[in-house]
């Protein structure tokens, strides 16, 4: 793990400082293929680092439409390009809408993940756009697992039909996604998610 973090932040580091001198690093690739692992190892290896993550961006299930790159370019991205703080709103799945606000501020390093991160609306601020990948049925384990606790801890109902009917629209609108955006073609660097990463330390 120290190795593909070590990869990622030297092509960043390599390349353009495009946030006022900051570098953004986009984690994108198909749903539970292990992008926040790998984004949360690189936020820690760097003090000071941003992590943002795409979940907190979608409008809902439906979220991943083509509003989401401008929307997040104009709202974060370019205000931190120009040196000013980006803002954005949360939205609350249990909710179902949009809640508090939150500020993002200039930072040396914002690493962005999740299924989206790599729109081409965000492409001319990105230092650096990693694909992680893993089989689809891994996927899809990892997907529910980690569904089902976060229903666990809100005492949420688990309905799985329900919420693998919710993964299997969703799949079909990030394959979509992939293939408008180019986004495996266009990614600097390719991480295997087939297994865990173990986190730093």
């Amino acid at each position: 793990m120290d190795e593909v973090v070590a990869d990622v932040l030297d092509h960043a580091r390599s390349a353009d400082g495009r946030l006022a001198g900051g570098r953004l690093i986009c984690i994108d690739g198909p749903a539970g293929s292990g992008k926040t692992t790998l984004a949360t190892a690189l936020a820690e290896a760097v003090p000071g680092a941003v992590l943002l993550h795409m979940d907190d961006m979608y409008e809902g299930w439906s979220g991943l439409n083509d509003d989401l790159g401008p929307r997040l370019r104009d709202q974060v991205i370019a205000p931190l390009a120009a040196g000013e703080p980006g803002l954005f709103r949360r939205f609350d799945w249990h909710l179902d809408r949009f809640a508090e606000l939150h500020v993002v501020p200039p930072s040396d390093l914002l690493v962005l993940e999740g299924v989206g991160s790599g729109d081409l609306a965000l492409a001319p601020y990105r230092s650096t756009l990693v694909w992680v990948a893993a089989p689809d049925e891994l996927r899809l384990r990892r997907g529910l697992a980690r569904d089902r606790d976060r229903y666990e801890q809100d005492a949420a109902v688990w309905d799985e039909p329900a919420q693998r009917a919710r993964w299997d629209a969703f799949l079909a609108d990030e394959a979509r996604f992939f293939a408008e955006h180019r986004v495996r073609e266009s990614a600097d660097l390719a991480v295997d998610g087939n297994r865990p990463l173990p986190p730093l330390g």
